[in-house]
């Protein structure tokens, strides 16, 4: 009797603290309710606080361009066909014939001084006669070309006004973080001011250029918003909103900014010399691998930049080598190519700068002078080494690769010049090591273990080499259509 009555007692106690625990959960549901509110408030206020703080300097830009006209009704009737007179009348008669047309097309833009400068997108006023700026309160000006970036997809426009107009201030985007709240405004699609809030998504996001740095977000982006500014809550500008990734052409949350430190770099030359001036070494490099580190002396983790080409240019003068690992640019750690890339084009031209490269085992300091690759774009890589010995066996299978010396007929047939030397690959054994990391027939070996190649038995050599030192793969440098690009292939074929 006691025990039930105990355990009466129990359940009574039991139930209570459900009800107990049930009140405290609709509480605390209430507060975030109230929280989460207060919060969407505050930020609702916020947004649009900054939206009517920075409207003033944000434009919509409207250019037009002159097309060739039509020369006949391509793409509706065969060339030569019956109907094609009667298309070609009907076209006339439409005003579409062969007298050129304007075609025109819309973007974003914002003012980032009083006298009238203006940021865009390069592709939004690229090929345009006539760029028509129109201002948040219905003023139009025509503007000028300052100059513009193909590299970023970044233009300097200019109006001239007799007052000074509202601008907006670049903020630090190396500060922005994933998560951070930022918005977006412009034209999309031709409507007009335009604002779009969210949120940092991601950081240094690469698409296809070689100075890529942009800022993912989910603020909605769509056509015409190309050019406008993506900002921080400070009304700072962080971005260009550039790009969407789109399967529709439609905003799905996944936009593209180029980040404001690049844009402030460019835009600063585009306004000193109405064009950019980016630093250039003269090297071909690649991003160093996890075989390439037991492969390479000296080399203890993945980084830096290997050195596969150096054409006649500043690295060349200053002693630097194919195979040579660069380590740090100007006192910078060299993380990968693509950082490498952006120290070198931010650098200005004509500054001598200390590079530590790692050569045979060893670092070493160059001093490198360094041009501009704007002048240099196009460098013709330079020849290759010394000729192969005319007792040189015909060919070899070795390490899953069937190779042969080059001879005059190999470099017509491969269209090489005459003075290219190395080894070249007949035949891949398709379970081969070498398969997998890519070779092909038709590719030229020009190093092994960072030392020329001019016969079979040089590559014997360097193979044995490489074993007695107790490593378990050997570096190529393979060439193909030209391009070098380094291989570390396993010795255990």
């Amino acid at each position: 009797m006691n025990g039930q009555t105990l355990s009466a007692g129990h359940v009574a106690d039991r139930g209570l603290l459900v009800q107990l625990r049930a009140t405290w959960l609709t509480l605390l549901a209430a507060v975030l309710v109230i929280a989460q509110t207060m919060t969407a408030q505050a930020h609702s206020e916020d947004f649009a606080e900054l939206a009517e703080n920075v409207s003033d300097a944000v434009v919509n830009i409207t250019t037009s361009t002159v097309v060739a006209g039509r020369t006949g009704p391509q793409g509706i009737v065969p060339e030569g066909s019956p109907f094609e007179d009667f298309f070609r009348e009907f076209q006339d008669r439409q005003g579409n014939g062969d007298r050129p047309r304007r075609t025109s097309a819309l973007g974003s833009g914002f003012v980032i001084s009083e006298d009238g400068y203006v940021v865009t997108n390069n592709h939004v006023i690229e090929g345009a006669d006539e760029i028509l700026i129109e201002f948040f309160s219905g003023e139009e000006l025509p503007a000028t070309l300052v100059g513009r970036d193909p590299n970023t997809d970044i233009a300097l426009l200019k109006v001239e006004t007799d007052k000074p107009l509202k601008f907006v201030q670049f903020g630090d985007s190396d500060l922005a973080r994933v998560g951070d709240w930022v918005m977006a405004m412009g034209n999309p699609l031709g409507q007009g001011f335009s604002v779009s809030a969210g949120i940092v998504s991601a950081r240094n996001r690469a698409l296809s250029g070689t100075y890529d740095d942009y800022i993912q977000t989910d603020a909605a982006i769509n056509r015409g918003n190309s050019g406008g500014p993506l900002f921080n809550m400070e009304g700072e500008v962080i971005g260009v909103n550039t790009a969407i990734l789109s399967p529709n052409g439609g905003s799905i949350g996944i936009g593209f900014s180029m980040a404001s430190n690049v844009v402030k770099r460019v835009v600063g030359q585009l306004k000193e010399y109405g064009e950019t001036r980016r630093g250039w070494l003269g090297v071909r490099i690649q991003d160093v691998t996890e075989d390439m580190v037991e492969a390479i002396d000296g080399l203890d983790r993945v980084a830096g930049a290997m050195v596969t080409d150096v054409p006649e240019g500043p690295a060349k003068e200053a002693g630097m080598l194919a195979g040579d690992v660069i380590l740090s640019f100007d006192g910078k750690d060299v993380v990968n190519t693509r950082g490498l890339v952006k120290m070198v084009g931010n650098a200005p031209v004509g500054e001598i700068v200390r590079i530590t490269v790692l050569r045979d085992g060893k670092t070493q300091t160059l001093k490198v002078t360094l041009g501009r690759r704007e002048e240099a774009e196009g460098a013709v890589p330079a020849a290759a080494e010394k000729p192969m010995d005319d007792d040189s066996r015909k060919s070899a299978e070795i390490l899953g690769l069937t190779i042969a010396p080059l001879t005059d007929a190999l470099r017509g047939e491969l269209g090489l010049s005459d003075d290219a030397e190395g080894l070249v690959v007949q035949d891949v054994d398709q379970t081969s090591k070498a398969w997998e990391k890519g070779l092909r027939a038709g590719d030229v070996l020009t190093e092994a273990s960072q030392q020329g190649l001019a016969s079979i038995e040089d590559l014997e050599t360097r193979i044995a080499e490489a074993k007695d030192a107790g490593r378990k793969s050997i570096l190529l440098l393979v060439r193909r259509g030209g391009e070098p690009r380094f291989v570390a292939l396993a010795l255990d074929e």
